[in-house]
């Protein structure tokens, strides 16, 4: 079908034509003195027509364009688009990422870039047991029943709500795992179910920093409970921060950003609690990087810099061959 632009320059093409056709005829038959002016306004009407049928022919050609885009292999450019999608998350393999770092590495601040930045959600095993005992799933029951008891919930148990996490649409090209696995026993679980599903972990990116610099990070570290966004009194305090006379930040002045909601500090960023938390993740994480690094699929970034610094290396490390 002509658009209407072509259509419209067909029209005044044909008109400018017949308008310079009449006027020309009229001046010729009046005396032959004026016959040089005739001749020149023939000469007009040709050009006018001229200037018509390109402004039509280009019109035509746009509007053949804008079907080619609107009709691609007879479909919608959205259709299209989202078909792609699909064969991208049925046969391309997902990337499927854990992120390590012990506390106050950065992974607060860095996993909703990464997020942004693939299209992927991160997943919390905690949000996700949450959710599933919420939504009262096969595996959702089996959890509440335990914690109900007073046990603690089971790798299999987390291994399943991983499962039917992953099989939601959003994961369909893959996934971020932060805070799983954390034992030896729970990577193999996961290798193991992941490989019946046709897939397996892609990338292990590990934030370093040295334990002497994290009690500084750690016991400044505020946090926005329901988005997790990050702050600290140092690095990257909210804007409401308002210090008191030594020169501390007041609780009541720490806010959110986005929300305005109070932030607050968890109960185990403590200087004493600190010593703890990193002798276990030394001792569980160094046995899980083990396991992963003969595939090659393992990068250490150096988190003791500027924050610009970290996230260059990290882009560094995501891409393909890098590791």
């Amino acid at each position: 079908m002509i658009s209407t632009a072509a259509s419209n320059a067909l029209r005044m093409a044909g008109r400018r034509a017949a308008t310079g056709s009449r006027f020309g005829a009229a001046r010729l038959s009046s005396t032959a003195a004026s016959s040089q002016q005739a001749s020149n306004n023939k000469n007009a009407a040709i050009l006018a027509t001229t200037a018509g049928l390109v402004a039509a022919v280009a019109a035509l050609q746009q509007q053949e364009q804008t079907n080619k885009t609107q009709n691609l292999f007879g479909k919608s450019a959205a259709t299209a688009v989202k078909e792609t999608e699909e064969k991208f998350g049925a046969y391309w393999p997902r990337n499927i990422m854990i992120l390590f770092g012990p506390p106050g590495a950065g992974k607060g601040t860095h996993g909703p870039k990464i997020e942004e930045l693939l299209g992927i959600p991160a997943l919390s095993t905690g949000d996700m047991l949450r959710a599933a005992v919420s939504a009262g799933t096969e595996v959702g029951k089996k959890a509440k029943a335990v914690m109900a008891a007073g046990g603690l919930v089971s790798d299999e148990i987390v291994v399943g709500i991983i499962r039917d996490r992953i099989k939601e649409d959003d994961c369909k090209h893959g996934f971020i795992l932060d805070g799983f696995p954390r034992t030896l026993a729970q990577t193999k679980a996961l290798d193991k179910m992941l490989a019946e599903e046709g897939a397996c972990v892609t990338k292990v990116i590990e934030l370093e920093v040295p334990d002497s610099v994290l009690e500084e990070r750690i016991t400044g570290r505020w946090i926005h409970k329901k988005s997790g966004r990050s702050y600290h009194v140092k690095y990257a305090p909210p804007k409401s921060m308002k210090k008191d006379g030594a020169g501390k930040a007041v609780a009541e002045s720490m806010k959110d950003d986005v929300t305005g909601e109070a932030l607050m500090q968890r109960g185990d960023d403590t200087a004493q609690a600190l010593t703890k938390r990193l002798a276990g993740y030394h001792n569980e994480t160094v046995p899980i990087l083990t396991h992963y690094q003969p595939n090659g699929i393992v990068k250490a970034v150096n988190a003791n810099q500027g924050m610009d610094g970290v996230w260059g290396e990290i882009l560094a490390a995501l891409k393909r061959g890098s590791a």
